[in-house]
């Protein structure tokens, strides 16, 4: 055991260092040979290396190199090769209630007659009404890997249903949004990055308008990032070719400069970027690389800054390795990755250094922030939550009116919330003791109809549409929109 504990310890060494790294190993194993033979408890080599000393190096490198132990390592793996299963429904998920917004053609929800306005009451046996937001998202997560019994209250229809869902193979396009904000506006929203997200963004663009449109807003919130080339392919889409999009740099690592293909044809209509504290990894990289070029607007709030190389290496014992082994930085050099605590990790003293500089600048001259992440150029809080309106939402208030609507009359594209449809909601809240101040309601008043007519879209339309709905009063949206919409058009 202790000599398999050696290999793994000296796996990664390069040989000029093999002598002196040998040299402290037996040091190591002196030390548990002492512990080993003279603690008070008994102590495997297991528990000294696999959950004490190897982990204690790495906590000395930074937060995100980790060490897994053999069952760990093996579940890393089954993650790998895992596939994404689901039952094809959208939901809306309030404190103890969820309810079906709409079911996707061909999928087991659509299959088994769920339908929008459904509310789920319970998954196996276990009822919703007892638990939070967070539990819920947990259940609903757990219950997409095996067949789940529902039980569900129907609108209109007194006596709970029971369905079971047998969870198929999702195939989820990243690019979840893509509808025009105004004639000639693009809207796309990329939700991750996979292998085909480069392709899915160009066929979005075409769709809408390709070179004719007059802009495009990009919108990368609460996108956790990807696969690199998928990052890279995008962002070539709206460079011209030869320009730099990534530099990754590394002490083991050659350095490498990543650049736009000599045959791209990018589009050229005035984009924004829309970011926030979620956007991380490969949004980052998109984001970077078209801010530091000058080819688009950065909107929202700073990201999230991680912008490091993982490598993972199987080593011996059936254990594995996954180790931050490079840094990705923007064309104009700054490190994507915030900085780690200097004095606890080596490599955030080195990200540190990097970011410490203050003449980064992008290709017009603008100086940029490098601290980490990306900065936007205008920044957006997103909207603020006041009493009232949390009151509508924690209630489910409109969601729960929405479905009653939907029921009594025909939806088409053309609707709108008009002031009867405001006394039907009001006399509906007034019904369930909430009744606001007329100062309340009227300062409220457009973001009611703004929420009513997304909740009714959702549930007759699609939740594409009640998307398109909801774009109108989201302020990040909108600032992007005005942004492209005053930039003329490169000639």
């Amino acid at each position: 055991m202790l000599r398999a504990t050696f290999a793994l310890l000296l796996v990664l060494a390069p040989a000029a260092l093999a002598d002196d790294l040998e040299q402290q190993v037996k040091s190591l194993v002196g030390v548990f040979a002492a512990v080993e033979a003279n603690a008070a408890d008994p102590i495997s080599s297991e528990q000294a290396f696999f959950q004490g000393a190897i982990p204690g190096m790495l906590r000395r490198l930074d937060p995100h190199s980790v060490f897994f132990e053999p069952a760990q390592f093996e579940q890393l793996r089954q993650l790998e090769t895992s596939t994404s299963k689901g039952f094809g429904s959208v939901v809306s998920v309030l404190p103890g209630r969820v309810i079906v917004l709409q079911t996707l053609p061909g999928t087991p929800s659509a299959k088994s007659g769920l339908g929008p306005g459904d509310e789920i009451l319970a998954v196996n046996g276990i009822r919703l009404d007892r638990l939070d937001s967070e539990q819920l998202i947990g259940l609903l997560g757990q219950s997409r890997q095996r067949p789940a019994r529902l039980d569900v209250r129907r609108p209109g229809n007194a006596r709970v249903l029971q369905f079971t869902l047998t969870p198929e193979e999702m195939q989820s396009p990243s690019v979840e949004r893509a509808f025009l904000l105004k004639p000639g506006i693009g809207y796309l929203r990329v939700a991750s990055f996979d292998e085909k997200t480069g392709a899915e963004v160009a066929a979005a663009i075409e769709k809408l308008g390709g070179r004719n449109l007059q802009g495009l807003v990009l919108d990368l919130r609460n996108n956790p990032g990807g696969v690199l080339g998928a990052a890279l392919h995008t962002a070539a889409l709206f460079l011209k070719p030869g320009l730099k999009l990534l530099t990754v740099r590394g002490r083991a690592v050659s350095e490498k400069d990543e650049k736009v293909p000599s045959d791209a044809q990018p589009y050229e209509f005035p984009m924004a970027v829309l970011i926030n504290g979620k956007s991380a990894s490969a949004s980052e990289i998109v984001a970077g690389a078209l801010q530091d070029h000058d080819r688009a607007q950065i909107v929202g709030e700073a990201s999230f800054g991680k912008g490091l190389v993982q490598s993972v290496f199987p080593l011996s014992q059936s254990a594995g390795l996954a180790l931050t082994t490079a840094l990705y930085y923007t064309p104009s050099g700054r490190s994507i990755q915030k900085p780690f605590d200097a004095a606890q990790f080596e490599l955030g003293a080195a990200a540190a250094h990097i970011n410490a500089q203050s003449d980064f600048r992008t290709d017009a001259g603008r100086i940029v922030h490098g601290g980490g992440g990306i900065q936007p150029d205008a920044v957006v809080p997103p909207a603020q939550m006041s009493r009232f309106r949390a009151v509508l939402d924690g209630s489910a208030a409109f969601t729960s009116f929405a479905t009653e609507y939907t029921q009594a009359h025909k939806i088409t594209e053309s609707f709108e919330v008009t002031g009867s449809v405001l006394d039907e909601f009001q006399v509906y809240l007034s019904g369930r003791n909430i009744r606001p101040a007329l100062s309340e309601w009227s300062s409220e008043r457009d973001f009611i109809q703004n929420r009513l007519k997304t909740e009714i879209f959702n549930q007759s339309l699609g939740v594409a549409k009640g998307d398109e709905v909801e774009a109108e009063r989201d302020p990040q949206i909108q600032r992007g929109l005005e942004i492209v919409t005053r930039v003329r058009p490169a000639e």
